[in-house]
Order: C-alpha cells, then sequence, then structure tokens
C-alpha cells in the first residue's frame, strides 16, 4: 500500500494549483486596472480627440420601460443628456428592469449555475452605437439615479454602419470590476480609467450589475472620447509582475473566438510521463470533485498536462450543468462542435447573450442540440437573436426531457415559431419576456403544457385580448406557482376573476403597469381573497389601489413577503400599518411616488418595522 502522506501531499500540491489560479483570477479586473493606467500615461496624444453621444442603441436585456413609448427605456441613452446633472427618478432614462436581489428571493428565482467564475458577475447589458469609429481615450457614463451598476465596458471592431462586416468579430474589454456599493443616490459622470485598444470602434457595450443598489440605476447618456489615428506607445517601460505575465498569457489563450479552446479540444497525442507521483491513485470520484471546482477555460488548459486529466476533464459528468454566458463573446460554431463529446449528459445549459452578429449559426445551434439535447432539463437562451423558427423546431424535437426554457429578450424570433414550443408538454418555466408571441400560439402552449408552474408574459406587446389568455391559464394551469403579466395592456378584471378561480396554488404574480385594472371593480380583493398563498404582489403604477384593496390583503394574505404599490394616490399610513402588523414576512414595500404616504410616514414605519424595506423614491 502506497504512504499516505505523498498522496495527500500531491492531492494539497493540485488544489493549491487550483485555488491559486482561481485567486488570480478574482485579482485580474484590479491588475487590469492598474495596467490601463499605465497604457493611458504611455499614450502618446498625436490627433484631437473627437467627442460623440450615442447615435443609437441597438440592443439590452431588459428595461423598465414599455416596448411602445420612452419612458424608462433603453432608448433613452441615445443622444445627449436629458437628466443630468439632476438627481432623482425620471421617466427620461434608462432603467434595467430589476435591482438587489429580490428578484432573487421570490418564487420564480432559479437556480445559479455552477462553474461561473467569479469574474464574470453581469446581470444586464446595453450597446450602443457611435457616429465616428475611434480609438477610445474615455468613457463618461452620466449616471442620474443610484449610481454603481456599471461593471464592464467592452467595444467592438465591428462597425454596425458598415456596408462589409467584418469575418470575425471581437470583443475587447475596456474596463471590468466587481459591483460595488456607491454612498447615496445622486448623480454623477463615472469615467473610469479604460485600457488602449489597437482597433478602432464604434460600437460600446455597458454591463451592469444591479445587485448592490438600493434601487432601481438610471444612466443618462454615454459620451465615447477617442482619437481617429492609433496612439503611438512611448518606449517607457515598467517594472515586470510575473502574475501579469501569467494572467497575459492566460487571456491570449482564451482570445479570437475561444480558438484556443477548439485546439484544446482537438488534441489527440499527448507527451507520455513516466509517472503521476500517488495522483493516479487516488479515487476516480476524488479527482472528479476537485476538478469540479474548476471553470471551463481552466479544465481545457488542464487537459493538456498529461493522459489522466485529459481522461478526468473530457468527462461528460463535468459538464452536467454548463455555462456560456461568461465567455458570450468567444463562443461560436467552432467552439459548440468540439464540446460535442463532452455534452453528451449535459443537463443545464446556458447560451444567453452568446452566437450574436453570426458568431453561432442556426445549423451549428442545431448540431449542437441533435448530439446533446436529449437530457436537458434547462434551457437559457436569453437576447439569443441567432434564433430563428428552425431553431425551436430543433429544441422541441430534440429536447423531450425539457422543463425550463427561457427566451427572454430573443426579439427575433418570428411571432407564428412559438407555435413549436406547444409540442413540450413537460415544460415547467417558461420565460418568454420581450417575445413577439402571439395569441394563437401561446394558446396552443397553455393548452399543452399543463405542468407550467413558472410563466413570464412581460411586455409581450402581440398579444391581443389577455382576458382570454388569463381565462386559458385558469382552466388549463392549474400548477402555476408565478405568473408576471407586466405591461400587459389590456386585461381587466373578467381575466383576473379566472386567473384567481383556475389558478389558486399562485405565490408570486406581477400586474405592474397594467392600466386597464380599476379597483373600483373589485378584482384586487377578489385576488387577495382567493390567492392565500401570495408572497409577492406587484400593482406597480396602478393609480386606483385603495385602502380596501391593502385591507384585504392584510386580511387574507399574510405570507406577503413583497408588494409594490408605486403610484396610486388612494393608500392612506393607516391602512399600511394594518398591512405590516398582519404579514410578518414583509421585507420589500415599495411607496414610491405615494401621495399620501411621505417621507415622515416612512420614517415611523421604519421606525416600527425595522426588518421591512420601504422605498420611497424621489426627483429633484
Amino acid at each position: 500500500m502506497p504512504p499516505v502522506f505523498p498522496m495527500l501531499t500531491v492531492l494539497s500540491m493540485f488544489y493549491y494549483m487550483c485555488l491559486r489560479r482561481r485567486a488570480r483570477t478574482a485579482t485580474r479586473g484590479e491588475m487590469n486596472s492598474r495596467r490601463a493606467i499605465e497604457s493611458n500615461t504611455r499614450a502618446l496624444p498625436i490627433n484631437v480627440e473627437i467627442v460623440q453621444y450615442a447615435k443609437e442603441v441597438l440592443d439590452f436585456s431588459s428595461h423598465y420601460g414599455s416596448e411602445n413609448s420612452m419612458s424608462y427605456t433603453m432608448w433613452n441613452l441615445a443622444g445627449i443628456p436629458n437628466v443630468y446633472p439632476s438627481s432623482g427618478d425620471f421617466t427620461q432614462t434608462a432603467v434595467f428592469r430589476t435591482y438587489g436581489t429580490w428578484w432573487d428571493r421570490c418564487p420564480s428565482a432559479r437556480l445559479p449555475f455552477k462553474r461561473t467564475p467569479s469574474t464574470f458577475c453581469s446581470q444586464d447589458y446595453v450597446e450602443l452605437a457611435f457616429e465616428e469609429p475611434v480609438y477610445p481615450t474615455a468613457v463618461h457614463i452620466l449616471e442620474t439615479y443610484h449610481p454603481g451598476a456599471v461593471v464592464r465596458i467592452l467595444a467592438c471592431s465591428a462597425n454596425p454602419y458598415s456596408q462589409n462586416p467584418p469575418a470575425e468579430v471581437r470583443w475587447e474589454i475596456l474596463w471590468s470590476e466587481a459591483p460595488t456599493k456607491v454612498n447615496g443616490p445622486q448623480a454623477r459622470q463615472f469615467t473610469p480609467c479604460i485600457k488602449q485598444i489597437n482597433f478602432p470602434t464604434n460600437l460600446i457595450r455597458l454591463e451592469v450589475n444591479s445587485s448592490l443598489l438600493d434601487y432601481y440605476t438610471e444612466l443618462d447618456a454615454v459620451v465615447l472620447h477617442g482619437v481617429k489615428e492609433r496612439p503611438v506607445l512611448s518606449l517607457k517601460t515598467s517594472m515586470i509582475d510575473m502574475n501579469d505575465i501569467d494572467d497575459d498569457e492566460d487571456e491570449e489563450k482564451f482570445a479570437c473566438g475561444m480558438d484556443t479552446l477548439n485546439k484544446q479540444f482537438s488534441i489527440v497525442t499527448l507527451r507520455e510521463w513516466p509517472t503521476n507521483g500517488y495522483f493516479d491513485k487516488l479515487p476516480y470520484e476524488l479527482i472528479q470533485l476537485i476538478l469540479s471546482h474548476l471553470t471551463v477555460p481552466d479544465l481545457c488548459r488542464l487537459a493538456q498536462t498529461c493522459k489522466l486529466l485529459y481522461q478526468h476533464c473530457c468527462d461528460p459528468l463535468q459538464y452536467i450543468h454548463l455555462s456560456l454566458q461568461p465567455y458570450w463573446a468567444r463562443i461560436n460554431d467552432t467552439s459548440l462542435e468540439y464540446l460535442q463529446s463532452r455534452c453528451t449528459l449535459i443537463q443545464w445549459l446556458n447560451l444567453s447573450w452568446t452566437g450574436n452578429r453570426g458568431a453561432i449559426s442556426v445549423s451549428g445551434f442545431s448540431r449542437f442540440l441533435k448530439v446533446c439535447g436529449s437530457e436537458l432539463v434547462r434551457l437559457e437562451l436569453s437576447c439569443g437573436h441567432f434564433l430563428n423558427e428552425t431553431c425551436l423546431e430543433v429544441i422541441t424535437e430534440m429536447c423531450p426531457n425539457l422543463q425550463e426554457l427561457n427566451l427572454s429578450s430573443c426579439d427575433k424570433i418570428p411571432p407564428q415559431a412559438f407555435n413549436h414550443i406547444a409540442k413540450v408538454g413537460s415544460l415547467k418555466r417558461l420565460i418568454l419576456y420581450r417575445t413577439k408571441v402571439e395569441q394563437t400560439a401561446l394558446l396552443s402552449i397553455l393548452n399543452f403544457c399543463s405542468e407550467l408552474q413558472h410563466l413570464s408574459l412581460g411586455s409581450c406587446v402581440m398579444i391581443e385580448d389577455y382576458d382570454l389568455i388569463a381565462s386559458m391559464m385558469g382552466a388549463k394551469c392549474k400548477k402555476l406557482r408565478s405568473l408576471d403579466l407586466w405591461r400587459c395592456k389590456n386585461i381587466t378584471e373578467s381575466g383576473i376573476a379566472e386567473l384567481a378561480s383556475g389558478c389558486q396554488l399562485l405565490e408570486e404574480l406581477d400586474l405592474g403597469w397594467c392600466p386597464t385594472l380599476q379597483s373600483s371593480t373589485g378584482c384586487f380583493t377578489n385576488l387577495a381573497r382567493k390567492l392565500p398563498n401570495l408572497q409577492k404582489l406587484f400593482l406597480t403604477a396602478n393609480r386606483s389601489v385603495c385602502d380596501t384593496d391593502i385591507e384585504e390583503l392584510a386580511a387574507n394574505c399574510t405570507h406577503l413577503r413583497q408588494l409594490d404599490i408605486l403610484g396610486t394616490r388612494m393608500v392612506s399610513p393607516a391602512s399600511l400599518r394594518k398591512l405590516l402588523e398582519s404579514c410578518k414576512d414583509l421585507s420589500l414595500l415599495d411607496v414610491s411616488f405615494c401621495s399620501q404616504i411621505d417621507n415622515r410616514v416612512v420614517l415611523e414605519l421604519n421606525a416600527s418595522f425595522p426588518n421591512v424595506f420601504i422605498k420611497k423614491s424621489f426627483t429633484q
């Protein structure tokens, strides 16, 4: 029997190397910032700087506003500032859909993917086009309310206005940093020190993480500074940091459309080593457990070291849950092709944000699912603009066990394509936020997907009759636990009555910005009486919510945790106190722009109920 201590020593050394890799990765943002400062000091100004505001908003993952107006939409980021330097909650700004961690604390919350690198924390993004391609020298972001959400700024080599798109689209990170807590909601001009790049750009992408914010962040404009000619670097040298060299090599390996990753996957011959010490004496399962802590790129690099680790790194059991979203800028058809043999047992797959601007083709996506789709249970495809009807048809044919499908902001899918989803009778979660799903397709889905527990139809503007949709839900979707009808334009008390009668397991309901609902019809009272399990209820911007509705919630929905009644003029402090006394689990209460609830009332309620976060936005 081999001695125990040498075996543990080998294991400890290997695990130490894994931890050291993760530690270097965690500090990469800090080193990038330092290198960016050095590169800026080396740049010699050789031509006149061009200053320009965004000309157009090309793409985004979410926004608070409507698809048919400008209030609180990402489109407000185009052009000159509307609000800055004023602070406060203004409709003329760009606002993302969520903030804080509240959406992770409700019944519709999804489990996170493992193996997500610590350097990737982006939750939302927006892409902005500018008139003139320049070599960036500065990016100014005008934040007018609760700043601090921006975590990455990227530049793209593709010119969105060019008639001849490049064969290869390249994204370069200009600046990145972990989310930070900014004191106060006041406006600021955010100008991080950006890295110098070797190509001109007029396409900038902002990525945000709002998890540390007390309320919604609001962005007013983005200003790009740059020069037309590539800056000349001086001959100034600086002290060499070995960690910098190592990280630069890692970035180089992982650049250019994941070419290195693809090459690593295709390795056939490996050098024969005389011995692995005692490492190959470890149980197979223990080595697998150690490797499960590595990111996908680290697995690919480790596969080059020896045949033993190559076997472990290519084991399909390492790819049961796979998120490629952190590497969205590098994923292409070739990446998917080389991943196929490793993903034959995959159950969770996240391809959100990937494949745009031709990186993933319909044929490449289809080939991958035909090999790897049979065991898929969860498929995340948010903002996948390469998706078309053929892709949805392939999903429904190749993924018979699919239970969760996320098509959020896939606004390029044609309306008729959604009919295919009805073939997946096992679906439990379906996210269609900001899609063009139309009424006939949705009725078919509801009719055949009776196992649905979570459904998001927020900002689905092609639905003509939400009352009919609600009636079908009440009749067919008895297991529904969460329903997002954010900004549905025509649901009435009739649809709400059908929904409440048929879907009595509902724990989460978002009726924010639904203008056709009127408290005087008794629709909210009916909801409170029929849905005693409610934990989250958003009645945002419904001016008719009144004391009677609040008192009915207090009497019937004692498990309530989150309530948004922003904008009502009919709710008094007395009814809110009754609600807070009855709903012991309440943690979020939004009373912004409620005319009877002033700051003095908020302070008094905060003192009496310190465990409740009472939100009260303002304008100046």
